[in-house]
Order: structure tokens, then C-alpha cells, then sequence
């Protein structure tokens, strides 16, 4: 009988997304750090507004095994501060820059649903836009991933950051999610975008059963053949349900994250990236 490796059975196979003319190999799952340029993002230790100590935390991120660096400008938890495209704009440029010009090599997302957000962004060095509306906030914002032939992270979210957990009645949880992803995927796909990654959207328009339910079948989501990213990190779906705090809900993020491993996610979005790497080091044997 062959042997099998481990990473041939809980990591996902041939997955790769371009960035310029660089392939990234997904086939060992990548870290996305979690850098809120915000002072009300719903987990304090994901908030900085000052500049230097953003950059600092970046430089620890990337030291402590970071592969993409996922810079917002807007936090979209319910009954968060509005905030206009200009402010937007300025929260999160002079962290790209800063990051793109000491760290090169370093791939960036921009976490923004806004067209002309996530084009500054790219022109200040931000390789990928994670777009938790999957255009349907602003349709430009795909328009811009096509023009600069950039990765597109689409998410699944029914309704707005706004009205989102009173929009969690579903007649079929599933049937409608494939019908978004595949909707959507056909769209970006004709205007030129290939290289999609899907977000099933944990704690956007869906309760904490509804939210568990998608993680332990998250495997059914390998029929639609792109990348998964999961974003559970320190998420109510974990701190509601233990009836602690964001704070205190790292145990939880952890042993959800390596559920989401174990079912194949390519990217992990986190606040904690050292506990991370450690999970995926030790999947992958």
C-alpha cells in the first residue's frame, strides 16, 4: 500500500492564485494577518491607529510567519462608524506604502468594499482586494480587480454590515450560497478575473448554529474548485458561544481554525498569526 503524506490529506491540492507574474502555491495553506487601521474594529488587539505602531505590529506579523498582510480601513461589525472614502483612503495608504516599500516581497490585500478604495490601494502597492460584499455594494470594485489583474477575494454576505444579523433566515443555507458563489464567479470570470478566492463569510448574515454548521461542512464548497478562506478569528461564532470575550477567545480560534484546515482551507485569516503557523506545521507533518 502507498504511503500517503499527511498535507496530501488535509491540504487542498493544485490550488495557486497569480499575483503579477508570481504563482502562489496554496497547496500549504497561507496566513492572512489582520491589520485594522480603525479605532472600533470589534477586537482591540486588531486596532491601531497610529502609523508607526501599525508598521511595528506588521514587522512582528511577518517575523512570527505572516504571508499576506490584510490591511482595512472601515470596520464593518454592526453599528460601526461610518466613515467616508476619503478617510478610508488615508487610514490605509501610508500602511501599504510603508509595507510595499521596506517589504517587497510581501503580498497585501486591501479589506475595503469601495472601487476607488481598493484602486488607491493597488497603485500604493496592495496586490489583492478582499471585498466582503461581493460587489454588490459597489459593482466597481470589480471593474478594479479586472484593470489591475488582481486576486479577488468574494465573500458571501446577505444584506449590509448594518442589517446583516437580521437577515439569517434561510430556506436552504447551502443552496443559496452555491447559487451566490456561482453567480458571481461566472460574472468576475467575463470581465477578466480568474483568480478567485472564496469567503463563505463566518459572522456575516448567518447565526453562531448557522456559522458552525458551515464549518463543519466546508469540504461542499471544493465542488466550486477555488481556494477557500476562512476568517473565524476571535469571531462571536467562538466567544458567544463559550460566553467569554473576544479577548479570551483564542483557544477557540484555534481549534476552529485547525477545522478548517482539516477541511481544506487555503488561507486563515487571523489575529493571531504565531498560534497559526503552529497549527499548519504541525497538519503538515
Amino acid at each position: 500500500m502507498q504511503n500517503s503524506k499527511v498535507e496530501d490529506t488535509y491540504f487542498s491540492a493544485n490550488k495557486h492564485i497569480r499575483i503579477g507574474d508570481k504563482l502562489v502555491d496554496l497547496n500549504l495553506p497561507l496566513v492572512m494577518a489582520i491589520v485594522n487601521t480603525t479605532p472600533d474594529s470589534f477586537y482591540s488587539g486588531s486596532r491601531t491607529t497610529d502609523d508607526d505602531n501599525g508598521f511595528q505590529r506588521v514587522k512582528e506579523m511577518l517575523t512570527l510567519g505572516a504571508d499576506i498582510i490584510d490591511v482595512g480601513g472601515y470596520s464593518s461589525r454592526p453599528g460601526a462608524t461610518t466613515v467616508s472614502e476619503e478617510e478610508e483612503i488615508q487610514r490605509v495608504l501610508p500602511i501599504i506604502r510603508r509595507i510595499s516599500a521596506e517589504y517587497p516581497e510581501v503580498m497585501i490585500s486591501i479589506d475595503t468594499f469601495r472601487g476607488s478604495v481598493a484602486e488607491a490601494a493597488i497603485r500604493a502597492g496592495a496586490h489583492i482586494i478582499n471585498d466582503i460584499s461581493g460587489f454588490e455594494t459597489d459593482p466597481k470594485i470589480a471593474t478594479v480587480a479586472a484593470k489591475y489583474n488582481v486576486p479577488y477575494i468574494l465573500m458571501h454576505m446577505r444584506g449590509t454590515p448594518e442589517n446583516m444579523q437580521d437577515n439569517t433566515d434561510y430556506s436552504n443555507l447551502f443552496v443559496e450560497m452555491m447559487q451566490f458563489f456561482t453567480k458571481k464567479i461566472a460574472i468576475l470570470q467575463a470581465m477578466g478575473v480568474h483568480d478567485i478566492v472564496l469567503d463563505p463569510g463566518f459572522g456575516f448574515g448567518k447565526n453562531i448554529e448557522q456559522n458552525h454548521f458551515l464549518l463543519h461542512h466546508l469540504e461542499a464548497f471544493h465542488c466550486l474548485n477555488k481556494p477557500l478562506l476562512v476568517g473565524v478569528s476571535r469571531k462571536s461564532m467562538i466567544y458567544k458561544k463559550l460566553n467569554i470575550t473576544p479577548e479570551t477567545a483564542l483557544n477557540g480560534t484555534i481549534a476552529l481554525n485547525t477545522i478548517a484546515l482539516l477541511k481544506g482551507a487555503s488561507i486563515l485569516r487571523v489575529h493571531d498569526v504565531k498560534e497559526t503557523r503552529e497549527v499548519i506545521d504541525l497538519l503538515k507533518g
